[in-house]
C-alpha cells in the first residue's frame, strides 16, 4: 500500500492513500457476500439470493457505498500500522465521500486522503537557571486553641436555663414558621421549607438567617415572637432572595453549655493522648505538615509556571478533548463519592459549556505534562524503581486483595515519583525565593482548610 505523509498544522498528519486493485475488488466482493448472508427477500433463502437480484434489489451505488466505507476504515488503520503512526482519536476523511464513490470501481485503483491527531512535539527554549518566587505557608497559631475550645464546647454538658431572657452563646429549642412580608390586602403566603419544630439553634453570629438569632435575644422560654429578617441575595429560593420575611418564634427551652475544664482529663477524652500537652503537640505538629504541604504545592505551582512558559508546542485537538472527559470524568467520580447524583449535574444539557470552561485547563495540565516529559528526557531521569515498589507495596496495604487494579496502581505511583524527582531536580537548578502568604496575587484564593478531626489514627 503506498502512502504519503505530509505535516500539517496542531500535530496533525496528513495521510495519502492509494488502494489497489485487489483491494477495492475484494471490498465490494464482500459487500455483496455480507448482503447475501443477511438480505430477507421473499422468495429466496438467507444465503441463497442471486447476485442479480441483489444489485436489482439494493441498487449498485448502495453496494459499493458499503464497500467504500468499510476499505476506507481498513485501509487507514492498515497505513498507520504500516507506518508506524501512533494516532490520538480516530482519523478525518479529508476527500469528499461522494466523490470518492463516484470513481470507486470494483478492480481499479483508488486514492484518497485523511488525516490525523499524532502526539505533538515538544520544545523546552529553557528548563533551567530560574529565578522564581513561591508563597511560604505557615500555621496560624491560633489553630490549636480555637480547635480545643470547638472539641470543649462540643464535649459540654446542656443545663436548662429558667431565670433570664435568651442570651448570645445560649443553645435554644424553638418552634417556627416564615413567611412573606404581609401586604395591606392580607398576610404573607408561607415560605416552603420555612417551619420547624423543635429545632434547636445556636445562638451565636452567623447562625441560620441573618437577624434570625438576634430576634430570639431577650425572649424567655414560653414567650411567642414574631419579627422580620431578610433572606441573603444568594439563597437558593430565588423566589425568596433578597425578599424580607417574618417569622413566628415560640421559644420552648433555653440551656447553657457547662463547659469542661481544658486539662488533661478532656484531653483523654477527646483523643488518645495522656495529657493535654502531648494533644497539642500533636496537632501543632500536624498543622505544621499540612502548611509544609501547601508551601511545596506553591514552590511546584510557581516551579511549572516558569517553566511553562518555555514550551513550544502545537496542542492537537483530540489530545485537549481527551484530557477535557478525563477531567469530567474525575468530577463525576467525586460527586458520586460525596454521594451526590452526578447525572443530575453533568448531564446533556450542562457537559457542553462545562467542557468548554474546563478546556483552559486541560491545556495547562498537557502543556505541564508535555513540559515535565522534555526535562526528564534531557537530563536522564527516572523514578526509582525500588521506591516505587516500597509506595505500592504502603498503598496496598488499606486495600484488600482483589480491590485495587494493580498494573494501574504501578503506572500511577510511578508518573508520581517521576514527576517529583523532575520538580526536585528543577528547584535544586533554579533559584527560588520564599515570601509570606498573601504576597503574590492569586487568580483564585482557595478554600480555607478544614478543621481536622482529634482521632488517634490521625494525631499519631
Amino acid at each position: 500500500m503506498k502512502v504519503t505523509q505530509e505535516k500539517l498544522p496542531a500535530s496533525r498528519l496528513s495521510l495519502e492513500i492509494e488502494i489497489s486493485p485487489d483491494m477495492s475488488k475484494q471490498a465490494y466482493e464482500k459487500a455483496i457476500q455480507d448482503l447475501t448472508r443477511s438480505a430477507n427477500i421473499p422468495g429466496f433463502r438467507k444465503g441463497k439470493v442471486p447476485r442479480q437480484v441483489l444489485l436489482q434489489r439494493f441498487g449498485n451505488v448502495r453496494i459499493k457505498a458499503m464497500a467504500l466505507e468499510d476499505l476506507l476504515e481498513k485501509t487507514i488503520q492498515q497505513a498507520l500500522q504500516q507506518e508506524k503512526i501512533a494516532a490520538l482519536g480516530n482519523y478525518e476523511l479529508r476527500s469528499s465521500f461522494e466523490e470518492l464513490l463516484g470513481q470507486f470501481e470494483p478492480g481499479k485503483a483508488l486514492t484518497f486522503a485523511a488525516a490525523v491527531d499524532v502526539q505533538p512535539e515538544a520544545t523546552l527554549t529553557q528548563y533551567q537557571g530560574f529565578t522564581i518566587q513561591a508563597e511560604e505557608v505557615k500555621p496560624d497559631p491560633n489553630r490549636v486553641d480555637e480547635l480545643l475550645e470547638q472539641r470543649r464546647k462540643s464535649s459540654a454538658t446542656l443545663v436548662p436555663v429558667e431565670d433570664r431572657p435568651a442570651q448570645m452563646g445560649d443553645v435554644a429549642i424553638v418552634d417556627f414558621a416564615g413567611r412573606k412580608a404581609d401586604t395591606e390586602e392580607a398576610p404573607g403566603e408561607p415560605i416552603s421549607g420555612a417551619q420547624a419544630k423543635d429545632f434547636q439553634i445556636e445562638m451565636e453570629e452567623g447562625r441560620f438567617i441573618a437577624g434570625f438569632v438576634d430576634g430570639i435575644v431577650g425572649m424567655n422560654p414560653g414567650d411567642n415572637h414574631e419579627f422580620t429578617v431578610t433572606f441573603p441575595e444568594d439563597y437558593p429560593e430565588e423566589s425568596i432572595a433578597g425578599q424580607p420575611a417574618i417569622f413566628n418564634v415560640t421559644l420552648k427551652e433555653l440551656k447553657t453549655r457547662d463547659l469542661p475544664e481544658l486539662d488533661d482529663d478532656l484531653a483523654k477524652e477527646i483523643s488518645e493522648f495522656e495529657t493535654l500537652a502531648e494533644l497539642r503537640a500533636s496537632l501543632e505538629e500536624r498543622f505544621q505538615k499540612e502548611a509544609d504541604r501547601k508551601t511545596a504545592t506553591n514552590k511546584e505551582q510557581a516551579i511549572l509556571k516558569e517553566l511553562v512558559q518555555y514550551l513550544e508546542v502545537d496542542l492537537p485537538e483530540s489530545l485537549i478533548e481527551q484530557e477535557v472527559t478525563y477531567m469530567l470524568t474525575q468530577t463525576a467520580m467525586q460527586l458520586q463519592n460525596q454521594g451526590l447524583d452526578y447525572q443530575q449535574l453533568l448531564n446533556r444539557d450542562t457537559i457542553p459549556d462545562l467542557r468548554q470552561r474546563l478546556r483552559p485547563e486541560a491545556i495547562e495540565r498537557i502543556k505541564r505534562t508535555l513540559a515535565l516529559g522534555e526535562v526528564a528526557k534531557k537530563e536522564s531521569l527516572t523514578a526509582d524503581e525500588a521506591a516505587v515498589q516500597a509506595r505500592i507495596n504502603e498503598i496496598k496495604q488499606d486495600y484488600k486483595e482483589g480491590e485495587i487494579d494493580l498494573a494501574r496502581l504501578q503506572e500511577v505511583v510511578h508518573e508520581e515519583l517521576l514527576k517529583e524527582k523532575i520538580i526536585g531536580w528543577l528547584e535544586e537548578n533554579s533559584t527560588l525565593e520564599l515570601v509570606p502568604e498573601g504576597t503574590l496575587k492569586q487568580s483564585e484564593p482557595e478554600p480555607a482548610p478544614a478543621e481536622p478531626e482529634i482521632e488517634a489514627s490521625e494525631a499519631t
